[in-house]
């Protein structure tokens, strides 16, 4: 792959930037604090993402305890969606991310997956971030999930809520993902906000929340226009603009449900021009949801 120097990285990188600058908009970061996200270096992201934050925002890292990816779960109260009202074991998984053990499964839809196999190859191998699975065996020894909240040291406030996750077989960082709570001119009430800094930018996905009956969660990233929720490619332009192109074709959910006791599953789809591109299922297990360990026999 064709290195361009420190500034502009890797030839795809640059190509897939002049795109979204000349398909998307210019916009000023101090207008639309929703855009701003963290921006990831053009030598790729990896699993010193979370240092390497910490020490450019000049911020405090924290992973003791029970952290969570929205450790207060009750801001995402609003246009209808009433958080108290949600099933306690999905509000205790994003509130306390870190207590979990997680499993997941990839199904890639029909001729969707050499799109996965190239994707691979020309970015998400190489930037360690974005990396999802190519088949079962891929995550078949299993996935750790690492929580970290970086925090403002005058403040105290959490910046960034940073989940990342590993292959354990080989190390390789599946995903590197900033998550907060943001509201966006498209939507009436709070959104989940996902950044996964890419080089000289990110990718971003913005979620409404929504509510089932039985206490389910569904987090969904879909939209009409510029400004809804969905799914952004961003590109720095200045110390206060970026270049943003909204994706409308690429659509997500994830259903998140209380399962068996200590367990909680969460179904993933991601869809193309309406047509299902790939399915992930998680099986995230506290410490009272794992099975037990049958006891040893020992002869004498």
């Amino acid at each position: 792959m064709t290195w361009l120097g420190d500034r502009r990285g890797h030839v795809s990188d640059w190509l897939t930037q002049r795109w979204v600058q000349a398909t998307g908009r210019l916009v000023d970061l101090r207008e639309s604090p929703w855009l701003a996200g963290p921006v990831g270096a053009t030598t790729g992201i990896g699993a010193d993402f979370v240092n390497d934050l910490a020490r450019s925002e000049q911020l405090m890292v924290r992973t003791a305890g029970h952290v969570g990816l929205l450790p207060d779960f009750g801001v995402l109260t609003g246009n209808g969606f009433d958080a108290a009202a949600a099933d306690p074991g999905v509000i205790d998984f994003y509130a306390r991310t870190a207590r979990y053990e997680l499993d997941s499964w990839a199904e890639w839809c029909g001729a969707f997956r050499p799109f996965g196999q190239l994707l691979a190859l020309m970015f998400s191998r190489r930037l360690q971030q974005l990396n999802v699975p190519l088949t079962g065996l891929d995550t078949s020894r299993g996935v750790s999930s690492e929580v970290a909240h970086l925090i403002d040291p005058q403040s105290g406030v959490i910046r960034h809520a940073v989940w990342l996750r590993r292959l354990l077989q080989t190390g390789h960082v599946l995903y590197a993902g900033c998550y907060s709570v943001t509201e966006i001119p498209g939507h009436g009430g709070p959104c989940v906000r996902v950044v996964f800094p890419l080089p000289n930018g990110n990718a971003m996905v913005l979620m409404r929340p929504e509510l089932a009956a039985n206490g389910a969660v569904t987090v969904v990233s879909s939209g009409r226009r510029f400004g809804d929720p969905g799914f952004y490619f961003t590109v720095r332009a200045g110390p206060h603009q970026v270049w943003a192109r909204y994706v409308r074709s690429l659509r997500e959910s994830i259903h998140v449900y209380s399962a068996e006791s200590g367990t909680v599953r969460a179904d993933h789809n991601l869809t193309l021009w309406g047509l299902p591109v790939l399915r992930l299922h998680y099986r995230l297990r506290t410490e009272r949801g794992r099975p037990k360990k049958a006891p040893r026999l020992v002869v004498g």
